[in-house]
Parts: structure tokens; C-alpha cells; sequence
């Protein structure tokens, strides 16, 4: 996504990564990866990611308290106009797609 910035910014947009993971894991993270969009934190509590049901929240499954791999499109009022939860993190969606969805969904 961080190579489709550019598309995303003249759309209007902007691209935000939420993680279960630390603040600090995700600094390294971006600083690792050249990363031009921001990356917050929900740790330790999962807070947005559990309102959003986009995390596992099973105490039996092996991933419990993991992130899903999730992509939501909300508009300056805090609608949330677009979502996909994908039960398989390694499912992703490509740029285009959320592109074509942001353009789908009406958000201003």
C-alpha cells in the first residue's frame, strides 16, 4: 500500500496500518521497510481491533488476541463505508482493490 500512496492521497485518502503488535516493534518496523504511511498501536488491549471484530477472539484457537487481516474504509464523520475481514492473514486485498472500493463507497 505504502507504493500506492500517491493514488490513495488524490483520491482524498489517507492510509493508516493498525497491529496488535508494540509501538516500538511497529517504529522498527516501518524504519526496516521504508514505510511512508503511519502504523498504530492497539496493544496491548486490542481495543479497535476487537470493536472492528478484527481479531481472534477464540481462547481456544492457537492465535488468540492475533490481528486479522482487515481493511476498512471510514469517512471524516466516522462512518465506516467499506470493510473486509479476511479470515486468512495471508489473504490480501491489492491496492487497487481498496482503491476501487474507496471509490465505490462515497466517503468524503
Amino acid at each position: 500500500f505504502d507504493a500506492a500512496l500517491p493514488q490513495f492521497e488524490a483520491a482524498g485518502a489517507q492510509v493508516v496500518g493498525v497491529s496488535a503488535d508494540a509501538p516500538g516493534t511497529l517504529v522498527a518496523f516501518s524504519k526496516e521497510n521504508n514505510l511512508h504511511h503511519q502504523l498504530l498501536s492497539d496493544f496491548p488491549r486490542r481495543t479497535m481491533l476487537t470493536a472492528y471484530d478484527a481479531v481472534i477472539t477464540d481462547p481456544a484457537s492457537p492465535i488468540f488476541r492475533y490481528a486479522k487481516r482487515a481493511y476498512f474504509i471510514v469517512d471524516r464523520q466516522g462512518v465506516v463505508r467499506y470493510m473486509k475481514v479476511q479470515d486468512n492473514p495471508l489473504e490480501l486485498l491489492k491496492p487497487e482493490e481498496v482503491l476501487q472500493a474507496l471509490k465505490n463507497s462515497g466517503a468524503k
